[in-house]
């Protein structure tokens, strides 16, 4: 008998890793998002030059639209994968963001409306039902003690995407323009992705060897007992600020690196992949010193980091200042991205993550619209982003102080 148990931990396990990489590849796909900035500098550039002839700020919608339709799809699509099971979810936000792609392909200098039901609309539901299919499916398979290190691996490929997607982005643009660099990004992501969404499944049953208890972590509250608890609004609070000052930078900082070089620094698609390799690096870090140190403890870390970069970034000017900034910036803001789900799953439990969680990452959306909209219009206003640093960072320092009173709930 006590043979069969190992071989049924093993087996699990095994299975365990297909789920958490498969999700973690899936994610690799969806962080299209996080190489905007590429796109976004490419459209404000004037019409004959190959790009659209947009403002900052006209530049910057799709992109906001999209985290915010991300996000608030996040609450069916917890439930969704809550429900049905996270495969159902995964192919559909395949689907969805792939047909997205091709739709904004159509968009033309006069008319943005493809890009913002393409982009914005279409693969922002597609992103948040992908997303919110991964994670959950992945803590599952596994005992709590593992909870960040496979929270950060699968969230990482979120992050880790525009390392590749950057430069290739950047290739597609110049050989074929807005259009055909959406049309091709389609057609790719919908193949790869629909293959990955297979493998992501729930565990068949919450005990995975006979005679043994569930983990204490696979029982779950109600999304009205999560709400009715001040954690919950100190940690919305906090994950609202720590997205305003990441995405913020993450959406425009292609265009920042060309304002504040004065136009000397023209690899600004270099940097975005690099700040990508520190935001996977953050996940995957963030997640492994949290199962150590504590969730709470290790994000006033994070949010200290971030803000400290945030108030010498005005600074910056060389490729190498330029590197050191994006590469704390990233880093600060994945740890995010792996802490705040696992602080939902240790507060709340693992059984209504999905659900409990989606309604959390409804923060992350908030932050996402306002950060890119306050540094494009900033930036519009006074030819400068300064003001907009300042501001995510005493928003940064806020949140850290809001840490220390922020406390898992009392069990009922």
């Amino acid at each position: 008998m006590e043979g069969s148990k190992v071989l049924d931990l093993t087996a699990a396990d095994n299975r365990g890793w297909v789920v958490v990489f498969s999700g973690m590849g899936l994610n690799l796909a969806l962080g299209v998002l996080y190489a905007w900035s590429v796109f976004a500098k490419q459209m404000t550039e004037a019409v004959e030059a190959g790009g659209l002839g947009l403002s900052k700020t006209e530049a910057s919608l799709p992109y906001m639209l999209a985290i915010g339709v991300f996000a608030l799809m996040m609450v069916p699509a917890g439930r969704l994968q809550d429900r049905m099971g996270p495969r159902v979810a995964a192919m559909a936000g395949a689907l969805l963001t792939g047909a997205g792609l091709l739709v904004a392909s159509l968009a033309t200098p006069g008319n943005m409306l493809p890009m913002l039901v393409g982009f914005g609309l279409m693969a922002g539901s597609g992103f948040g039902l992908g997303y919110a299919a991964a994670t959950p499916a992945a803590i599952k398979w596994f005992p709590p003690e593992k909870k960040g290190l496979v929270t950060g691996i699968v969230v990482s490929g979120f992050g880790l995407a525009p390392v590749y997607i950057a430069p290739l982005s950047k290739f597609l643009l110049t050989a074929h323009g807005v259009g055909g660099a959406f049309r091709i990004l389609g057609i790719a992501f919908t193949a790869v992705t629909l293959i990955l969404a297979r493998f992501i499944v729930n565990p068949p049953t919450p005990v995975a060897v006979a005679g043994a208890k569930p983990a204490a972590s696979a029982q779950g509250a109600l999304w009205r007992e999560m709400v009715a608890s001040k954690s919950f609004y100190l940690l919305y609070i906090e994950y609202t600020f720590a997205a305003l000052a990441g995405l913020m930078i993450i959406g425009h900082l292609a265009k920042i690196i060309a304002v504040q070089s004065g136009g000397l620094v023209q690899t600004g698609f270099v940097l975005v992949a690099t700040m990508a390799i520190f935001n996977a690096l953050g996940r995957l870090m963030a997640g492994i010193l949290s199962d150590k140190f504590g969730r709470i403890r290790t994000l006033a870390v994070v949010l200290l980091s971030q803000a400290s970069v945030m108030l010498v970034f005005p600074g910056l000017e060389g490729m190498m200042g330029f590197f050191a900034g994006s590469a704390v910036v990233g880093f600060s803001y994945g740890a995010c991205l792996a802490l705040f789900p696992a602080t939902v799953s240790d507060f709340w439990g693992a059984q209504n993550f999905g659900l409990n969680y989606g309604i959390l990452f409804t923060a992350w959306g908030l932050g996402g619209v306002f950060g890119p909209l306050l540094a494009g219009s900033i930036a519009d206003a006074t030819g400068s982003y300064k003001l907009a640093y300042y501001i995510a960072a005493g928003l940064l320092i806020a949140a850290a102080g809001l840490t220390t009173i922020t406390r898992k709930p009392a069990t009922k």
